[in-house]
């Protein structure tokens, strides 16, 4: 006898088509979208449940209520209006298109979201199907990758600002490595020049003095007196010379130093140029004459009187040395309220027009002066003592024909 075996019992799975009502409703269900439909009134007639989570409402509760309850407050008077202008040229597209749109939840936060708009017509009535997303997250995203892309802008602009001064402080340390090769390069051409120049202003003085010495040795009898004399002076004009070498090393490196300043007093300028100019007379050239006159208001300056015998002292010289035996050497001063100035012209060798811009330069020497005594230093330390008085020195030359100087200081009378 056979036993009977019971039947399991099958439960089928009704099968659901998407173009049905029912797959309609599971598309409008499930949908992780929020989805909800207004009528022209902009009532909500009906919503999904995805949208009921995302405003924080209960099943239902949103049903008849106007839409603009899920706008914040401060937009709900402009959705109204566009609302209203959809529904004259009703058409699908995206809602607030190049804008951050807001929804607002039932406990009244806002958060941003993403809108399209559908619509359709029915019973002659103007429905609008409205999706909604959440972008939150979409939107913290974009935040987070606006701060990273801020923060590498900074960091690149950082790093390039960085680069610009590592590259600055290169082109200053080229430029400082340049300037000091230019100064040592200098320096070492003034080395030269100084050892050029003290070897022959040193050595010929010298040289004169141990020969003219050796000489008045042989010189004791009477009738050889004038030859003796004769040796003595040059001895006495060789140290002379020694002695101006002395003083022009001694006044460069005082002003290098910076421990000359000027001292004015009140002294007559007259006065003071023509013993200046009687000094100078056992230096000058057979014939030579000093033609001196003054024109002004008034004798009297406030000025540094050491520092202008300095100055006179070494053009005047100049004047005597360029000039020849039968030349004459113009001196004029002037005083009036607010200036004092000077002038020494001479008719003598003259200066090139290449050798004029070196012509206030240390141990300087013109192609034309170099059979002349002197250090190269004179002009230099003139300048120096000019510019020490506030003064403006200036000149004027022409080969054969003679060079002017002309010095000008601003004066205030005592």
């Amino acid at each position: 006898m056979s036993k009977l075996v019971p039947k399991h019992t099958i439960k089928k799975t009704k099968s659901v088509k998407m173009d049905s009502k029912e797959g309609l409703h599971a598309l409008f269900a499930y949908a992780t979208e929020g989805i909800l439909i207004t009528n022209s009134k902009g009532e909500i007639t009906k919503i999904n449940p995805s949208a009921e989570r995302l405003f924080g409402y209960d099943e239902g509760e949103l049903v008849g209520k106007k839409i603009e309850l899920l706008v914040p407050q401060k937009y709900r008077g402009n959705h109204t209006e566009h609302r209203a202008k959809y529904n004259t040229n009703p058409h699908p597209r995206s809602m607030g298109k190049g804008m951050t749109l807001f929804g607002v939840r039932k406990d009244g936060k806002e958060f941003p979201v993403e809108i399209s708009l559908s619509n359709y017509t029915a019973n002659d009535e103007l429905y609008v199907i409205a999706f909604i997303i959440d972008i939150t997250e979409r939107k913290q995203a974009e935040e987070k990758l606006k701060s990273y892309s801020t923060e590498l802008e900074k960091r690149v602009e950082d790093r390039t600002l960085m680069l610009r001064e590592a590259i600055a402080e290169l082109e200053k340390t080229k430029e400082e490595i340049h300037a000091a090769l230019e100064k040592e390069k200098e320096l070492n051409d003034l080395k030269s020049r100084f050892v050029s120049m003290a070897s022959h202003e040193f050595r010929t003085p010298l040289s004169t003095i141990l020969s003219s010495v050796s000489l008045i040795s042989k010189y004791n009898s009477p009738d050889t007196e004038d030859k003796k004399q004769k040796h003595i002076s040059r001895v006495k004009s060789s140290v002379s010379h020694l002695t101006d070498l002395l003083n022009d090393f001694l006044s460069l490196g005082k002003l290098e130093e910076g421990v000359i300043t000027s001292n004015p007093v009140t002294f007559d300028i007259v006065d003071f140029t023509n013993e200046i100019l009687t000094e100078l007379q056992h230096v000058a050239k057979e014939n030579q004459k000093a033609d001196y006159q003054h024109s002004g208001t008034t004798n009297e300056v406030y000025l540094d009187q050491k520092l202008y015998r300095n100055i006179l002292i070494n053009l005047i010289s100049n004047a005597i040395k360029f000039s020849d035996d039968n030349g004459v050497i113009e001196i004029r001063t002037s005083v009036d309220r607010k200036h004092a100035s000077i002038t020494v012209k001479d008719s003598g060798i003259g200066i090139s027009k290449e050798d004029q811009v070196h012509l206030f330069e240390r141990f300087f020497r013109a192609q034309n002066a170099t059979n002349i005594q002197g250090t190269g230093l004179g002009l230099n330390i003139v300048a120096k003592y000019v510019e020490l008085m506030g003064g403006e020195i200036t000149f004027a030359s022409e080969l054969n024909k003679g060079t002017t100087f002309s010095i000008t200081f601003p004066l205030e009378l005592n």
